[in-house]
């Protein structure tokens, strides 16, 4: 009996031994990333659709002032990612209870009211982007069908190649709306490659075509100070400062990713070194590459089009040929944005059916799915993801502009999720003292950023009251 007690307490210590080599602290399976696999997460949840308004934010700014706002805004990016990275973990840094997401941060460390809050904005800015993604996808179908028609009928033909993008949007409504009854769309494993292949190739064309250009035209246009007061433009002081601080909103939502890099960070293997350590290189890594491919694709598109830059540089037909290559340009931003705008409502999906789960566990209506291929759809899934969708078209439809709604995203995420979130959160960690240098520092630096982007938003808006004295809502 001694000696069966004896191998079964042996088996028992192997068992757990072996458990421990596969586990990690809190019983999920050995996270594996590196900085290089954390980096390359991170490059990829960055560059996007906001690339494509990068020309025209660096128009309003000049070369004077656009290279260094954008250089600075990677810096605060740089800067309020270490701080969040140091929030990974709640208490001890090496052994504290890890978050998986944001909100679990925020509820961790900070909890209260301000998890609610944090809610609201992240449900608010997710919603918002739906909308966003839809106008930028409709507009790059439309873009394409113009592209042929330049090519076909010369590119003064602008009366005869012009359409509306509503039935774009339309359509691109009525296929989110097939794709949102499939459960968890962002869990599917080729979804990432297919995103990172298609962003890489608009920006990468989009960049190339502007260096063409620019080469064509025989130098850089543009001018130290941007669009003129009364120049070509015809805008008047108002407008320069109303542009400006929109273009700010740009570059912020360009950069806007803080949202991801937590549960990027649970991807990065257990200590030694910390979790907060490895992430911390993987964000300057992977932020200095983005900034220097943003800088350069805002520059360079700066360059090509001068003060006439347009608010998406794949779109406003300052490019007409290659045709075709401007057309996979836009099909590749079309197939991109098609998935990105699943993986962005997906929280909000998870968010109703889970409480509407705990309040009817025993409703068919919520429980009882009807499989036909990977759709899924229970009754509370086709009524709530249909009406959301539907709801992000319509807006779509009477707000069909790129660059203010780009500027207005931007302005509402940037200050509360770059920064006051990441700032409070840190503060609370390291119990920073009240009153000392560091918390004065974090304090005017969160100031300064809420300063930033009130103007952005404000600009914005003005923004859309301008484009609405030439275009009515739902005219496309």
């Amino acid at each position: 009996m001694v000696a069966i007690k004896e191998v079964s307490e042996v088996s028992l210590e192997a068992g757990n031994l072996a458990d421990s080599a596969v586990l990690d602290d809190d019983g999920r399976p050995r996270r594996t990333g590196t900085v290089l696999t954390a980096s390359a997460h991170i490059v990829t949840a960055v560059i996007g659709s906001g690339v494509l308004s990068l020309p025209w934010a660096v128009a309003q700014l000049g070369w004077a002032a656009g290279p260094p706002v954008m250089l600075v805004f990677g810096g605060v990016m740089y800067y309020t990612s270490t701080l969040l990275a140091d929030c990974y973990r709640a208490g001890d840094p090496a052994t504290g209870r890890r978050s998986y997401s944001y909100m679990e941060a925020v509820r961790a460390i900070l909890g209260g009211g301000k998890v609610a809050l944090c809610g609201v904005v992240q449900y608010v800015n997710l919603a918002a982007i739906a909308v966003g993604y839809t106008i930028a996808a409709s507009i790059s179908m439309q873009a394409i069908w113009r592209s042929n028609c330049f090519h076909a009928n010369g590119h003064a033909a602008a009366g005869a190649c012009s359409s509306s993008s509503l039935p774009y949007m339309a359509a691109f409504g009525a296929v989110q709306l097939a794709f949102s009854q499939i459960p968890n769309f962002d869990q599917i494993k080729w979804l990432s490659i297919v995103a990172s292949a298609m962003s890489f190739t608009y920006s990468g064309i989009g960049l190339g075509l502007a260096v063409a250009q620019a080469v064509s035209n025989g130098g850089f246009a543009g001018t130290l100070t941007g669009v003129a007061v009364g120049g070509a433009a015809g805008i008047t002081v108002a407008q320069k400062v109303w542009r400006t601080m929109q273009a700010l909103g740009n570059i912020a939502f360009a950069y806007s990713f803080s949202n991801v890099l937590i549960e990027i960070q649970d991807t990065v293997k257990a200590p030694p070194p910390s979790e907060a350590a490895v992430m911390k290189k993987a964000t300057a890594v992977s932020i200095a590459t983005t900034t220097a491919f943003y800088t350069l694709c805002g520059c360079m598109g700066y360059a090509a089009f001068g003060n006439a830059a347009p608010d998406n540089m794949l779109t406003g037909f300052g490019f007409y040929e290659p045709f075709w290559l401007v057309d996979v340009a836009n099909a590749a931003i079309v197939v991109h944005l098609v998935g990105a705008y699943q993986v962005f409502c997906q929280p909000i999906f998870a968010f109703v059916e889970t409480r509407a789960a705990a309040a009817w566990p025993d409703s068919a209506l919520v429980t009882k799915e009807l499989r036909v291929g990977p759709f899924a759809p229970t009754a509370l899934r086709l009524a709530c993801r249909s009406v959301f969708v539907c709801l992000a078209t319509v807006a779509a439809m009477a707000l069909p502009f790129f660059g203010s709604i780009v500027g207005l995203i931007g302005a509402f995420s940037f200050w509360p999720l770059t920064v006051y979130f990441p700032v409070e959160m840190y503060i609370k960690q390291r119990a920073v003292a009240s009153g000392s240098a560091k918390w004065i520092c974090l304090k005017a630096l969160a100031v300064v950023c809420l300063i930033l982007s009130v103007a952005a938003a404000a600009g914005s808006i003005a923004g859309f009251v301008t484009a609405f004295k030439v275009v009515r809502p739902f005219s496309g």
